[in-house]
């Protein structure tokens, strides 16, 4: 199937409400990619799925995106493999409609739409129905596919629940698999999970081990992980150790959710707002007040700024997995949040 690969998944174009940076961010890592791609040898590019966010409709100014991008992975390879992930699809349990089948109709892509096997190599898009059963009659040396196992971390902080069919014990013919979904890069025994393209939110603050693989199957090499140094970031932190260590900190297209943690005026926090926007081409800044206002001697209208309670819901909302009941999860953050405060 190829000599040499380079692979990447989750990019997520439409992210973000259709944000028009996120779709740029995404064109520019599929400059990178390419450019990486070609300055390693690699004939043969590896998508793995969740190319696009929204799963129930697509924006224009996505698909504009899309097209664009799709037509340079087509004539940078000599084959493209395509496959969806779970946010490519408009149902749970099928995967007849989806947002991406297009891409067979461009020059230079091969989309797989089912389980794939060539040589020793096989390509799984997301499972449906009781596709998982198959796993364990697939028998090549490398796997690719966008999994949901057990065990593993969604983000920084949330592990997946064991709930599901499929585990990583059913991958008992091969030696290495390699799979999106999740958006941290990991590996236990075999299994590989390769990381989003780049941070797309305050779950990936802090890890910036993002980007692509290569996989040298002709010289039987160990995937070699290549990070985009100008992927945007996201940083929690606290405002006392950014002054202290400002041009050390903040890059351009970074984001930061700072906790006030020294007395400062409204004036004040402006001032550093806007300075740090403009002087450090930072995309956003938001400051937060800490838990217990009352032990921090400061003036600052805290409704001017994100609370705790819209970071919680906010990063609950964005957890990327069914097994999880996102309204009990909300519920259950509300009743604690409700006893402590009482």
């Amino acid at each position: 199937m190829f000599k040499k690969a380079a692979v990447f998944t989750d990019i997520h174009l439409g992210l973000k409400g259709n944000s028009k940076i996120h779709n740029e961010d995404c064109e520019e890592f599929v400059d990178w990619y390419i450019e990486q791609a070609q300055a390693n040898g690699c004939e043969t590019g590896i998508f793995c799925g969740d190319w696009h966010h929204n799963r129930n409709s697509l924006n224009l100014t996505t698909m504009d995106s899309t097209i664009r991008s799709m037509e340079k992975l087509g004539k940078a390879f000599e084959k493209f493999y395509f496959f969806d992930g779970n946010h490519d699809l408009y149902y749970k349990d099928k995967r007849d409609v989806n947002s991406t089948a297009f891409a067979k109709h461009i020059p230079g892509i091969t989309f797989i739409d089912k389980i794939y096997q060539e040589d020793d190599v096989a390509l799984v898009p997301w499972l449906v129905g009781d596709e998982w059963k198959k796993i364990k009659n697939i028998k090549t040396k490398y796997l690719f596919g966008h999994f949901e196992l057990p065990s593993f971390y969604m983000n920084a902080m949330v592990q997946m629940p064991d709930t599901g069919e499929l585990q990583a014990s059913h991958f008992e013919h091969q030696e290495y698999v390699f799979s999106g979904h999740f958006h941290k890069r990991q590996k236990q025994g075999k299994v590989h999970y390769l990381g989003n393209a780049f941070p797309h939110n305050y779950a990936d603050a802090w890890d910036d081990d993002r980007g692509m693989m290569i996989l040298d199957r002709e010289n039987n090499k160990e995937p070699q992980y290549i990070n985009w140094e100008n992927c945007p970031k996201y940083r929690t932190i606290g405002l006392k150790r950014l002054l202290e260590d400002t041009d050390a900190i903040i890059k351009p297209k970074m984001y930061l959710r700072v906790t006030i943690d020294v007395p400062i005026s409204f004036e004040e926090a402006t001032f550093i707002k806007e300075t740090f926007v403009t002087q450090y081409k930072c995309r956003e800044l938001s400051l937060i007040p800490q838990k217990q206002m009352e032990e921090i001697t400061t003036d600052v209208d805290i409704q001017q700024f994100e609370s705790v309670d819209q970071i919680v819901s906010g990063e609950i909302a964005a957890l990327d997995t069914e097994n999880f009941n996102k309204k009990m999860l909300l519920d259950i953050y509300n009743e604690l949040w409700y006893v402590l405060k009482t």
